[in-house]
C-alpha cells in the first residue's frame, strides 16, 4: 500500500514537473522566439501588414477591403442602405465588409460569401441590381459605361467577403468617375491606377490586381496638391 502511494506520488511529481517545463518552453520560450524571429524578419507582416497614409496613421491593412459610404443620415438604423461616395474608388460589394469613415477606419462585421447557387433568384437579381448600379454611377457626361464593360468583380463578392482588392478593368472602369468628382484630370487618375495595379505573384501566379486602400491613399494625396 505504501509502495503504491509512493509510486502515485512519484508519478504526480514527475507530471508536474513535465507540465512546467513543457509550460515554459511551449508556452513561454517558443512564442518569444517566434514572435522575434518574425519582428526581426518580417515586421511588416507579423503586424498585420497594416497601411498607413502620407501623415503616418494606420487606416487599415492590406489584407481585407474596406468600403467607402457616405454617413448615414440615421446611424442607428439598420434598415437604411449605405450608399457609396462616389469620389472614392469602390471595392467589390460585399456583404463582408463593413462601413468605415472615409479612409481612417472600418467596422468588420461578418465574413462568408452568399453561398447561393449561379441560378439562385436572389443572387441574380443582386448581380443585375449591382450592374445598373455601377453602370449607373461611373457615367459621367463625357463617358458612358457600357453593360458589357462591366468586369465579374465589380458585382459580385469574393469567397470571404473581404478581398481587398479589384481588378485592373474595374479600377479603370471608374477613372472618370473619379476624376470628375475630385476636379481632377482624367490622365492623372489613370496614372494613379496604372501606379498601384500589382502584377501577378512572380509573373505567373494569380492576376493583375488593384488594392483598393492603397490607391484611394494615393488619390487623397493627389488631390491635395
Amino acid at each position: 500500500m505504501n509502495n503504491s502511494v509512493g509510486n502515485t506520488v512519484r508519478l504526480i511529481g514527475a507530471g508536474l514537473r513535465a507540465l512546467l517545463v513543457l509550460t515554459v518552453i511551449c508556452g513561454v520560450l517558443y512564442p518569444l522566439a517566434v514572435t522575434g524571429v518574425a519582428q526581426a524578419l518580417f515586421n511588416d507582416k507579423a503586424n498585420g501588414s497594416e497601411i498607413r497614409d502620407k501623415s503616418g496613421q494606420v487606416v487599415g491593412s492590406s489584407l481585407i477591403g474596406q468600403t467607402y459610404n457616405l454617413p448615414k443620415n440615421d446611424p442607428n438604423d439598420a434598415e437604411e442602405a449605405a450608399k457609396p461616395d462616389l469620389k472614392w474608388f469602390q471595392p467589390r460589394p460585399s456583404n463582408g465588409l463593413g462601413s468605415n469613415s472615409v479612409n481612417t477606419q472600418y467596422s468588420l462585421i461578418l465574413s462568408g460569401a452568399t453561398n447561393k447557387a449561379a441560378d439562385n433568384p436572389d443572387l441574380v437579381k443582386l448581380v443585375e441590381d449591382a450592374k445598373a448600379a455601377v453602370i449607373a454611377d461611373n457615367s459621367t457626361t463625357s463617358y458612358q459605361v457600357k453593360p458589357q464593360d462591366v468586369p465579374a468583380d465589380a458585382v459580385t463578392s469574393s469567397g470571404s467577403g473581404l478581398d481587398p482588392n479589384i481588378s485592373p478593368e474595374y479600377a479603370k472602369l471608374q477613372v472618370h468617375r473619379v476624376a470628375e468628382q475630385n476636379k481632377l484630370d482624367v490622365k492623372q487618375v489613370e496614372r494613379l491606377v496604372e501606379q498601384n495595379t500589382d502584377g501577378r505573384t512572380l509573373g505567373f501566379m494569380g492576376e493583375p490586381r488593384v488594392n483598393v486602400l492603397e490607391l484611394n491613399i494615393a488619390l487623397k494625396a493627389l488631390s491635395k496638391n
